[in-house]
């Protein structure tokens, strides 16, 4: 099944495919950069759509009056297909299959339109089978990785078909009487010299293998890799009934009771379900489009985990927000979630939904693992300004910290050692261009188009597993010819009274350190809620003793800087915490009130009961923070 140029011919490095408003073009990989011969460019701005193979040998473009493949080893165009209006390429993953999709239309007088999802032969340049498909989105069928099973939605159902057998069937309609007047099914009224007698028709079926059926049935998701093949369903709640995802294995569809997992959930409009490679678990991110707690304008997630071997669970996220990124490692054992309010926070999670490691707060909101897992870059694009965090994942290291402003679009080359970040319209119309960086910072080539023009698309051409082998990681920065560009960072505005003063540091939110999440080798398991306690009571009592010989050692405050009675602390409790906010704002009352009368001004009777009440206020401020 299928067939492929990888053996014959591979190139060292991956090629840059470009769309744009310069047109059509290759870019060979690092460390040329150079335009590459192995597809003439193409003129003009009429180029829609592009694609590659999943082993990067075949390579199909609309240039707006044809579809072409052509293979990319030896050059030579295999076949040109007349679809102008295509919009959308997909090569099935053996290179067997290529699918197209336009634009679907009805005439004039409101007769259905013709189909418009086409599944070609490569290998032939026959087509298989049309389907009408109206909705652009979830258009391309889903095939397994060796290509037994392709599965399409089609209403509330999933059809399955067997080895790209889609040919229909034939079967013979038996002769019934017709009515001449009517063109139709003889009713009672016709007259008997009206009917006639039809020829046995030819009616054509869809060879379809197998059927999943579940009402408003809204999604599904194949698994990758082979044999036995899993498939995740979504569907949506109505009437007060939750929403679920179900995993079955393919072909048992016998019911609720032959699924292998179960996961139901109230607060979900829209749900994104996430394999892992090895297809064992399922991370489903449900989403609500309006918060009705009103925290967030982008509505409600939350992320849930489901294994195929029947066990699930919500993955407790330590700080409230939206959920903006989550991916698996390539290993398949670990996950990484970006979530929160910025500043956001990232966290890797094991199986077990059990956190690994924390790598604090900070201005990021999407993860990228390398190809091959050992490196995991947490970025910040969109509206943030494009800082980059390369992570070494078996040692929880930072390697790097490169900074791509405006970056649009963000691809692992699959080399596992070079990354492309990009900047594209629609989202951005200006300074519209690519950059390629080394993993370790070093940005090694960039390319910006001229102010007139538009970036539309830029990607790598893929590679299967196991081609490029994993390096060993390097902290040094790899040698580089391009200048680093360092972000112009704004000042902040000073109001005219301020700019003659010293500047003082403050900051708006509070940042987190990256900490290790697993239990300290010492210890079997993580440390329980009562000992966590413990713990908090212990840190608040030692800190109150150092407060109290920092009292007895009086040391000269700046006039400038106004005395502080108590240091910040946190239960961990809203109300105790609320509490011990009062008290502090009390003292503070009382401390300036005693300021006051040392300088001589003469104090209310209501003034001089609170000074009264400072020692009683202590006692209660420590005994909240110790947790008595």
């Amino acid at each position: 099944m299928g067939f492929s140029f990888r053996d014959k011919m591979a190139p060292s490095t991956p090629l840059l495919t470009v769309r744009g408003s310069e047109g059509l073009y290759m870019v060979n990989g690092p460390p040329h950069f150079t335009e590459s011969t192995v597809l003439p460019r193409e003129p003009g701005k009429n180029c829609k759509v592009y694609t590659f193979s999943k082993d990067g040998t075949l390579f199909a473009w609309s240039n707006g009056e044809k579809v072409n493949i052509i293979n990319v080893a030896n050059k030579g165009l295999l076949h040109s297909f007349d679809l102008p209006k295509a919009v959308c390429l997909e090569f099935s993953p053996n290179n067997t299959v290529l699918a197209t999709w336009q634009p679907y239309t009805t005439s004039k007088d409101g007769t259905a339109g013709t189909p418009n999802l086409q599944l070609y032969d490569v290998k032939t340049g026959t087509c298989l089978k049309s389907f009408i498909q109206k909705k652009m989105q979830n258009w391309c069928p889903s095939w397994s990785d060796d290509e037994i099973i392709c599965a399409r939605n089609v209403n509330n159902e999933v059809h399955f078909f067997e080895n790209n057998n889609f040919n229909s069937a034939c079967f013979l309609r038996e002769p019934r009487a017709m009515c001449l007047k009517y063109q139709e099914k003889a009713p009672q009224t016709c007259l008997q010299s009206d009917l006639i007698e039809t020829v046995p028709q030819k009616v054509f079926l869809d060879t379809i293998a197998n059927k999943l059926h579940l009402q408003k049935v809204n999604d599904f998701n194949l698994s990758p890799g082979t044999q036995p093949f899993k498939v995740a369903v979504y569907v949506p709640g109505s009437k007060g009934a939750p929403s679920f995802v179900r995993l079955y294995q393919y072909p048992n569809f016998a019911g609720p009771q032959a699924a292998l997992a179960n996961k139901s959930f109230f607060k979900a409009d829209k749900v994104t379900m996430l394999w892992n490679k090895k297809a064992t678990a399922v991370l489903v991110i449900a989403s609500t489009d309006v918060d009705k707690t009103g925290a967030s304008y982008y509505g409600e997630q939350t992320l849930h985990y489901i294994a195929t071997n029947g066990e699930s669970a919500v993955v407790q996220l330590p700080k409230n927000g939206p959920i903006y990124d989550v991916a698996w490692n390539p290993s398949s054992t670990e996950f990484c979630a970006v979530y929160g309010f910025m500043p956001a926070k990232a966290t890797v999670f094991n199986l077990k939904c059990d956190p690994v490691f924390d790598f604090g707060t900070g201005p990021r909101n999407a993860a990228f693992y390398s190809p091959h897992g050992h490196i995991l870059v947490l970025a910040g694009f969109g509206n943030l300004r494009g800082q980059m965090e390369v992570w070494d994942v078996k040692n929880y290291k930072l390697i790097s910290k490169p900074v791509a402003s405006d970056s649009t679009y963000f691809a692992w080359c699959p080399d596992g050692e070079h990354i492309l970040t990009a900047t594209c319209a629609p989202r951005l119309r200006v300074n519209n261009g690519y950059k390629i960086w080394h993993y370790t910072g070093s940005l090694l080539y960039k390319y910006d188009v001229p102010s007139n023009g538009e970036l539309w698309q830029v990607s790598w051409q893929p590679f299967l597993d196991g081609i490029f082998p994993a390096k060993t990681i390097t902290y040094q920065a790899v040698p580089s010819e391009v200048p680093s560009e360092e972000p112009k960072v704004a000042t902040a505005y000073r109001p005219p009274a301020l700019r003659n003063k010293p500047v003082t540091s403050s900051k708006l939110h509070e940042e987190e350190p990256p900490q290790n999440m697993k239990p300290h080798p010492s210890s079997d398991k993580p440390l329980s809620k009562t000992a966590l306690k413990n713990q908090r009571k212990h840190e608040a009592k030692k800190a109150a003793k150092q407060e109290a010989r920092n009292d007895l050692a009086p040391t000269p405050v700046p006039q400038s800087a106004p005395r502080s009675t108590v240091t910040q602390s946190a239960s961990g409790d809203p109300e105790v915490d609320k509490k011990i906010k009062n008290l502090k704002k009390k003292l503070k009352a009382i401390e300036q009130l005693k300021e006051q009368a040392a300088a001589g001004k003469q104090l209310e009777k209501n003034q001089l009961e609170k000074i009264q009440k400072e020692t009683a206020l202590l006692q209660e401020l420590e005994d909240l923070e110790l947790g008595v």
